[in-house]
């Protein structure tokens, strides 16, 4: 595999409910045309900002084979599928490679911070577990540990399958030091949509977007322009964008992203608890966003 293969604009895909909070399979059905119109390069369903915490593996199963069957072979489907007990993990990899995910997502185990032995033994399993592309998902904020650069760089190299990170650590050390000492084979992709711009300009190979939910044309474009070396337009795109990205975090993801897709007439504002709608006044500053980004009127 190149390191191509995981690349670019790659979408943390919302999962739609109904009002019963079942699967809005509709809903999904359109989010895909919309990210197959767009120029999307990478579906991820069931990652976090899709409430993987609240999905059982019938659900995940059942998401991931409706997102593929719509994007055939179209966009790279890369499903989410991780969790803190690593036979667990193992275990709903397969089952997302049975449903037709041709990468997963491996979140970081959270809660329990193993060492970094124990982060590497993790992903062992779940590596010689599979045939396909294994992404780590490296996220401190959200797990209570960090996965050392020292340590994605062994997996790498000790695993071709273990194809890419979303590293989401903040660190901007640890970037370097990743894009500086990976394998050829190896993407690093960032997880903030906030330092797309700086991200890419140090080499990196794309971002696993909250705010492409919304505007996906958009942050493929911004990734392009870096890659071209057009700093000046990506500035300006990425400045016309940076309240947006913010805003998406207003409150806990992806409660803010599902707001306004809802106000976009994309899905119904709905989510599993423990999550809950927005406070009234953050609501008024998104709507407020997305009628000066023209997105709803």
């Amino acid at each position: 595999m190149s390191n191509t293969s995981i690349s670019g604009s790659a979408v943390a895909l919302v999962t739609p409910f109904r009002q019963d909070t079942s699967i809005d399979t509709d809903a999904l059905r359109r989010l895909v045309q919309f990210h197959l119109a767009s120029g999307t390069d990478i579906l991820i369903p069931c990652g976090t900002t899709g409430e993987s915490p609240t999905l059982c593996q019938e659900e995940q199963a059942a998401i991931i084979r409706i997102v593929k069957e719509e994007a055939g072979n179209h966009i790279l489907v890369a499903a989410g599928a991780g969790t803190n007990d690593t036979r667990k993990a193992v275990e709903l990899a397969l089952n997302a490679r049975k449903a037709g995910a041709e990468a997963i997502l491996s979140v970081a185990p959270y809660y329990n911070k193993p060492s970094q032995e124990g982060f590497y033994q993790h992903y062992r399993h779940i590596a010689e577990a599979l045939d396909i592309p294994v992404i780590i998902y490296n996220v401190p904020g959200r797990t209570g540990s960090n996965i050392a650069a020292e340590t994605i760089l062994r997996l790498a190299s000790d695993f071709q399958n273990i194809a890419a990170v979303k590293e989401a650590s903040d660190n901007i050390g640890q970037i370097m030091e990743l894009l500086a000492d990976r394998p050829d084979h190896f993407s690093v992709l960032t997880g903030e949509d906030t330092l797309i711009l700086p991200f890419m300009a140090m080499g990196g190979d794309g971002v696993i977007s909250v705010a492409a939910n919304q505007v996906p044309a958009e942050i493929k474009q911004l990734i392009t322009l870096v890659q071209e070396g057009n700093l000046p337009e990506a500035r300006r795109l990425n400045n016309r964008l940076r309240k947006l990205f913010r805003l998406n975090f207003i409150e806990s993801n992806p409660v803010p992203v599902k707001y306004a897709l809802s106000l976009m007439g994309m899905i119904e504002e709905v989510y599993r608890l423990p999550l809950l709608a927005m406070e009234e006044t953050h609501k008024k500053i998104l709507k407020q966003e997305l009628e000066t980004l023209g997105l709803i009127s």
